[in-house]
C-alpha cells in the first residue's frame, strides 16, 4: 500500500492512532509467525545430513557367540 508523499508527512508529524497502532502491531505478529512457520519448514528441508559414513564396529565386540 502506498500513500502519498503529503499523507505520510502529515503521519509523520502528527503521529498514528491507537487504532492504527493495534493494527499495525497485529500484522507485524502475522508476519513474524508466517516467517517462523518458513524458517522452521525450511530447517526441515535443509537439514543437515551425516557426510561421512559411521565407523565400523570393532569385530567381536557384540558377537553373540
Amino acid at each position: 500500500m502506498s500513500n502519498t508523499l503529503a499523507y505520510q508527512v502529515y503521519m509523520y508529524e502528527h503521529g498514528i492512532s491507537a487504532a492504527q497502532q493495534r493494527a499495525a502491531d497485529i500484522r507485524a505478529g502475522e508476519i513474524a509467525a508466517e516467517f517462523r512457520g518458513l524458517r522452521l519448514r525450511l530447517a526441515g528441508v535443509f537439514r543437515l545430513r551425516r557426510r561421512v559414513p559411521l565407523a565400523p564396529r570393532a569385530t567381536g565386540a557384540l558377537s553373540r557367540a
